[in-house]
């Protein structure tokens, strides 16, 4: 009866430990994608039985006409405009990413990071953050400067869409982190500088 007891005690123990294991584990045999479009403007209204992309798609195919004759000519919209851009590069020698970061100026005046070709190792709970830093290498820089955490990470491979908050100065921000919160470990970093318009 003992050995029952033992051996149920230890069931109910080794639950927990396995969900656990499994959530911090299987990042790294799992991939994410995430393919995202870059929007035209972040607040756009979208009418409800469409999503955002197939807006953005009739808004395209509708610009792109151009055997209707008019007597008035249409308003451009403005492109979005990148204001900075820069590549994503290993952490270390098992934490690495590639693609390129870029900060977008909308045409509402919005700001977006955007992240395109974008690969990185995955972990769990990563997230994406701004910082004033010139360069980040290690946690001890950024945990010294400071950082905005924008979001959770979507995917840790494809093309997505990071709004950032009207309170942030994006002149300020120069550094793009992929962090690992639970762990507090940089996966990537990409070096922000400004695009010559």
């Amino acid at each position: 009866m003992t050995r029952r007891r033992i051996l149920t005690a230890a069931l109910v123990a080794a639950v927990p430990l396995l969900i656990v294991a499994w959530w911090l584990g299987s990042p790294l045999f799992l991939d994410k994608t995430v393919n995202e479009t870059l929007p035209l403007s972040a607040n756009a209204a979208v009418p409800a039985d469409m999503t955002r992309e197939e807006a953005e798609r009739m808004m395209a195919e509708a610009a792109a006409m151009d055997d209707v004759p008019m007597d008035e000519a249409m308003p451009a919209a403005m492109e979005p405009e990148v204001i900075k851009r820069g590549a994503f590069r290993d952490a270390d020698d098992f934490h690495k990413g590639s693609g390129t970061a870029a900060i977008y100026k909308l045409d509402d005046g919005s700001h977006l990071l955007r992240f395109e070709d974008f690969r990185v190792t995955n972990g769990p709970d990563l997230r994406v953050l701004l910082s004033p830093a010139p360069d980040v290498p290690n946690r001890d820089v950024l945990e010294e400067v400071g950082y905005i955490e924008l979001d959770k990470l979507k995917g840790n491979i494809g093309s997505q869409n990071y709004p950032i908050p009207a309170s942030v100065d994006v002149g300020d921000q120069m550094t793009v982190i992929i962090y690992c919160k639970p762990f507090h470990v940089l996966f990537s970093v990409a070096v922000l500088a400004a695009v010559d318009a």
